[in-house]
């Protein structure tokens, strides 16, 4: 199932992202493409204040995994860019199957550890401050979370 929509601006992106955390669930793995610059990290962040995350969310580039622990699910976020031809088990395969929800921006390059369920964010910039969100899911119980998010703004 895919379903896409646009926001104007960075706080409509974390709206979205907001509104999109009343439906997800532990074990949901968050597959999160866009070019340098698209909004990964802000709809992260979006997502994270949904999840009643106080701390402050920022692209772990450098950590390669940043986890939050203190809100209603625990969050997992990865970057993995800098993982590019790198199949060196560095225990990422603890947070994309933990008790919490996992963001993983830059996915094509951890490909060879993602599970075969996951819902898939694509964000592509169209101006600026413009952006269009398409949701992908591949299985049934991701099609409910795209179900659910057709609702926003009705």
């Amino acid at each position: 199932m895919e379903w896409q929509i646009v926001t104007k601006n960075e706080q409509e992106t974390q709206e979205f992202a907001n509104y999109l955390s009343n439906f997800v669930y532990k074990g949901l793995v968050i597959l999160l493409y866009g070019d340098l610059g698209a909004g990964k990290t802000t709809f992260t962040k979006g997502l994270a204040s949904g999840l009643n995350i106080k701390e402050t969310i920022n692209s772990p580039t450098f950590n390669i995994v940043k986890c939050y622990f203190k809100g209603d699910i625990n969050l997992f976020h990865i970057d993995a860019y800098r993982l590019e031809n790198n199949k060196q088990d560095i225990g990422l395969d603890e947070y994309i199957y933990g008790d919490g929800i996992c963001v993983i921006e830059w996915p094509n390059y951890i490909d060879y550890l993602l599970p075969k369920e996951y819902l898939m964010i694509n964000i592509i910039p169209l101006s600026k401050n413009k952006r269009k969100i398409i949701l992908t899911s591949n299985d049934i119980k991701n099609d409910k979370i795209i179900k659910e998010v057709k609702k926003y703004g009705a």
